[in-house]
């Protein structure tokens, strides 16, 4: 199966309570399915510059944002490909655009601060490279990891919803092979349910919404982890 590269979409994020996930989850089971991969563990490494520009400049809600990011589904062995990718949102739609690479060749790269060539896909290649020439002091600064379960409709590839649990950071080891343990980012938070689309939603899904008087909220992972954890810290340095 060819790896997907470029997506386009508007993801929309709202919060579930335990109580009501699995009655949820039941009645969406009838219009669609679980992927293939069931519940499964994200790691996503965010990369930002020595101030936090990057998710300083995103919660000011601009009209254009863009994140930088290291992925992995699971903990990833020296062979497993993960993936490198730039997040953009402008005017609403999600830009994303990633580059698969080993494990392995990642380690190198923060070995030697040599990226690697990235033959595959050397238009977004070229975007990475820019953004770390523009951005010298680009690095790792938090890992984030969460279970997630996908659902899909057969007829629909663009219509997609997501379920995370278990929310979680770190700030120290960051190398995603050291595994995905982390202190919850915000204990209160049940579910995060994302609907992944580019048009509307099925009338089906928006009858479901109202029925269990599921709204919108507003849950950015990183900017949550900032905002709860890393932004005290940073003070903390200042003072000192």
């Amino acid at each position: 199966m060819k790896l997907k590269k470029v997506f386009q979409r508007k993801e929309t994020k709202y919060l579930l309570t335990k109580e009501q996930f699995p009655a949820f989850l039941g009645e969406l089971q009838q219009k669609m399915a679980i992927d293939e991969y069931g519940q499964h563990t994200i790691m996503s490494l965010y990369y930002d510059t020595q101030d936090y520009r990057f998710i300083r400049h995103s919660m000011d809600k601009p009209k254009y944002k863009e994140k930088f990011r290291v992925r992995s589904y699971g903990v990833p062995t020296e062979q497993q490909l993960i993936f490198l990718e730039i997040k953009k949102k402008v005017s609403g739609v999600v830009y994303k655009r990633r580059v698969p690479m080993p494990y392995a060749d990642y380690c190198r790269w923060m070995q030697t601060g040599v990226l690697p060539s990235m033959e595959e896909a050397p238009q977004i290649a070229a975007e990475i490279h820019w953004l770390f020439k523009k951005n010298p002091d680009l690095l790792p600064k938090v890992l984030i990891a969460y279970d997630r379960l996908s659902l899909f409709v057969d007829d629909d590839s663009e219509f997609r919803v997501t379920f995370d649990q278990n929310i979680r950071f770190r700030t120290c080891d960051l190398m995603l092979g050291s595994g995905s343990d982390g202190a919850l980012v915000a204990p209160e938070v049940g579910v995060l349910m994302e609907v992944k689309a580019l048009g509307s939603y099925p009338i089906w899904f928006v009858e479901l919404l109202n029925k269990y008087s599921v709204r919108k909220g507003s849950f950015s992972k990183y900017a949550q982890t900032y905002q709860r954890h890393l932004f005290k810290k940073e003070e903390r340095l200042h003072v000192i």
